[in-house]
């Protein structure tokens, strides 16, 4: 079956410019996802954020302070329901979805052989059934529209198999993978399909590797850039890939990582 070509948007005058565009940050709350919720903002887009105990005062203040819109929209992303109703829930807030990042993410550490089934199957919810869900719930529109983005939040543990987080590099891994296939489908119809791959980012999932002096240490001997990434390091790359920009980019995975790969 083939499908006609989409008329491509207007061209705004700088390419990066989101203004008019609505997006929806998964995890927005902290970390990388606000951050990117912010950045967006800067780009002038409309940002909603989804939340589940985390609270969303910080980012919704700096995404106003861009003088756009924002919407806290509080959901359990390991709960399908929950999942399936957020595209429908941001057009009721903010307007028809241009833009989605499925940046929300949890880590369980565990030897592999006493890895907690329930541990596994939780990391495997949030971190890869989430974004296979929402990413089709919200391409469903963009596709009838013929133009989207969808940014989907790898790791380094995309490329490489860490140590003690079997269920999160197998996540990672899944969500790359799943990147390339829902590019290869959707590229001729006007929706980009990328993701990020953030090296090691000083948040709350690498609080335990930051805790440990010999593992912060090892990791830290590693980085060719000589620090810890922050999660401000992911927003051009973000704001790039949700832009006019990238449009031409498609099943890629951006590393943001300080120099570690290359190490």
């Amino acid at each position: 079956m083939t499908h006609a070509h989409p008329t491509p948007e207007p061209q705004p005058s700088d390419p990066f410019s989101l203004r008019g565009r609505v997006a929806l940050v998964t995890g927005g709350a902290t970390g990388i996802g606000a951050a990117i919720a912010a950045a967006l903002a800067r780009a002038g887009a409309d940002v909603a954020v989804t939340s589940h105990h985390a609270p969303t005062r910080d980012v919704a203040a700096q995404v106003r302070s861009h003088g756009r819109r924002f919407a806290d929209l509080p959901a359990d992303l390991a709960t399908a329901s929950d999942v399936l109703a957020l595209p429908d829930r941001v057009e009721r807030e903010l307007g028809p979805l241009d833009v989605l990042v499925n940046n929300a993410g949890i880590i369980r550490r565990h030897d592999a052989l006493s890895f907690p089934d329930e541990d596994f199957d939780a990391v495997l919810d949030v971190n890869l059934r989430a974004t296979w869900h929402l990413s089709r719930a919200c391409a469903r529109s963009m596709l009838r529209r013929g133009h989207g983005k969808i940014i989907n939040v790898a790791s380094l543990l995309a490329f490489q198999g860490g140590v003690r987080v079997s269920a999160y590099t197998a996540s990672k891994h899944a969500v790359a993978g799943l990147t390339k296939a829902l590019a290869n489908e959707w590229a001729a119809r006007g929706v980009n399909v990328n993701a990020l791959a953030p090296g090691y980012v000083d948040t709350d999932n690498t609080r335990a590797l930051r805790d440990d002096p010999t593992r912060a240490r090892q990791i830290l001997e590693r980085i060719p850039a000589g620090r810890w990434g922050r999660p401000e390091d992911l927003a051009g790359a973000a704001v790039f890939l949700a832009s006019n920009a990238s449009d031409y980019v498609h099943g890629h995975l951006l590393v943001v990582d300080g120099g570690w790969l290359a190490r």
